[in-house]
């Protein structure tokens, strides 16, 4: 059964929450703030989501071709990332809502724009390719096995994620375990595979890196480079979600709010999610700034420095065992990681990569198909199917979990299979959505929330700097996409 946590407001409508083109909120106190071990979780999700990404595959392979130099970029990446994911949480501890549900107070399509952004991203099964190709690795299997295996693996997926009871909390245990495996790894690869020299490149080599940009980017590829700064921490729309991973978590008003489970081993619950307002009195500002204090420590300690470190590890790991120049198609750099351990340090070590670096893509495969298909059904359904006694959240979740798997499956089966080609696509497209909600969350925080809450200050100023950064990235990739489009049609002449 869902355990259910939402209250009646005390009947007084909230004038803060436009009910122009959404259904007006009622005022409830904030619950008691929990302590640090009793929320952490949330942002692991977030974490293990973004480590098959960027971690393992984008940056790596930047460093196997022109080095650590460009790390700089993926700490400024995830450093703007942290400001944008605490904006995220702003909203839903102060009134139970998404951060798109706030988007769609402001104008309706919105959440159909990031839904629709979000499913076409990430049909595209780059992490489920690049976690069996792994497998091919560990156990000498042909490349051919990588396709039908991928099927095999995102239809397990979908039945983990439709038949669980709660979903938050069978997506927390696998994460958890998952990272875990993780963590190990890079522990002992730290200690017995990489060096000072390695550890000190990552400073030492940004000075050159930055004097010939052009030509490191040239390297690289711009749309790869910017899908890697995209996916530094994790990749859009992911920080959207963390609204319904807080919420399933209990922090804030969102513990007012139902947990999401499986519309046939679960009992759900038919209404859409709107929330709450806080009234600012003194004993919910108390509480407020409690809830905030604990929500900024979980995402520090596990998004934000753990994320780093993993990232910064995963690269110096790659600098250590291949060097710089190793132009290997697709995920041959990955295999060449693999063998060096194997060679160099024991038979044993090489397989742990491969298991680890699955562990790594599955736990990525796992959270983004959760986190796209809650997007997807907390948009719809405070939206367009808010009156819909049938489509309840759980059943809009199954629906685009399976889209998902069926839309992936026809890619792979279609002979599209490159591991590598299919993140560059996901993390390039997912880069574009996120200029457009950082603004968005701005407005909301500003907007819609009273003044105690409200977003201002030094992280109004960060959230600014934020936009800037993506949106000139964004403009930049597409400048360059319409260059290199127009000299190709040219050579074509």
């Amino acid at each position: 059964m869902a355990e259910v946590t939402n209250q009646p407001g005390d009947g007084n409508v909230a004038p803060e929450l436009s009910g122009k083109r959404l259904p007006q909120v009622e005022y409830q106190d904030l619950p008691e703030p929990k302590k640090l071990r009793q929320i952490v979780g949330a942002s692991v999700i977030l974490l293990a989501t973004g480590l098959g990404s960027g971690e393992l595959v984008l940056w790596p392979y930047i460093t196997s071709q022109v080095g650590l130099g460009f790390l700089w970029l993926a700490l400024i990446g995830i450093t703007l990332q942290f400001f944008v994911n605490m904006e995220v949480e702003r909203y839903t501890l102060a009134t139970g809502e998404t951060a798109v549900t706030g988007f769609s107070r402001l104008w309706l399509p919105w959440g159909t724009f990031f839904v629709l952004g979000g499913i076409l991203i990430h049909i595209w099964p780059g992490w489920a390719t690049g976690g069996t190709t792994l497998l091919t690795f560990l156990f000498g299997l042909s490349s051919s096995a990588v396709a039908p295996l991928s099927v095999i693996l995102l239809v397990a997926i979908g039945l983990a994620l439709t038949l669980s009871p709660v979903v938050y909390q069978t997506i927390e245990k696998v994460e958890m375990v998952l990272i875990g495996i993780i963590l190990v790894f890079m522990v002992t690869a730290i200690v017995v595979v990489t060096d000072a020299t390695s550890w000190g490149a990552v400073v030492t080599a940004a000075p050159t890196a930055l004097a010939n940009f052009s030509e490191y980017a040239g390297v690289i590829g711009v749309v790869t480079l910017f899908g890697a700064v995209a996916f530094a921490g994790v990749g859009a729309p992911a920080h959207l979600v963390q609204s319904n991973w807080i919420r399933d978590k209990g922090m804030g008003m969102g513990a007012r709010i139902p947990r999401l489970v499986s519309p046939i081993t679960g009992e759900e619950e038919a209404q859409p999610s709107i929330g709450y307002m806080v009234r600012p009195t003194d004993e919910n500002m108390r509480r407020w700034r409690g809830w905030w204090k604990v929500a900024n420590q979980e995402q520090l300690l596990t998004f934000w420095f753990i994320g780093i470190l993993a990232l910064i590890a995963l690269s110096v790991l790659a600098y250590a065992t291949l060097g710089v120049g190793n132009f290997e198609r697709g995920l041959g750099f990955v295999k060449g990681e693999g063998q060096y351990l194997s060679e160099n340090i024991a038979p044993w070590f090489g397989k742990f990569f491969f298991v680890a670096g699955f562990a790594i893509l599955f736990s990525t495969n796992i959270g983004i198909m959760d986190y796209t298909s809650r997007l997807a059904a907390d948009s719809l359904k405070v939206t367009f199917l808010k009156e819909s006694t049938f489509w309840s959240e759980s059943k809009i979740y199954s629906t685009v979990v399976w889209t998902i798997v069926a839309a992936g499956s026809a890619i792979l089966l279609g002979g599209f299979s490159q591991p590598l080609v299919l993140l560059v696509i996901a993390a390039a497209g997912g880069g574009l959505l996120i200029p457009f909600y950082s603004v968005l969350l701005i407005i909301i925080n500003r907007r819609l929330l009273p003044d105690p809450f409200k977003l201002k200050g030094w992280r109004l100023v960060m959230m600014c700097v934020t936009a800037a950064f993506f949106i000139s990235f964004s403009l930049f990739l597409i400048v360059q996409l319409i260059i290199n489009g127009v000299s190709a049609a040219a050579a074509l002449r």
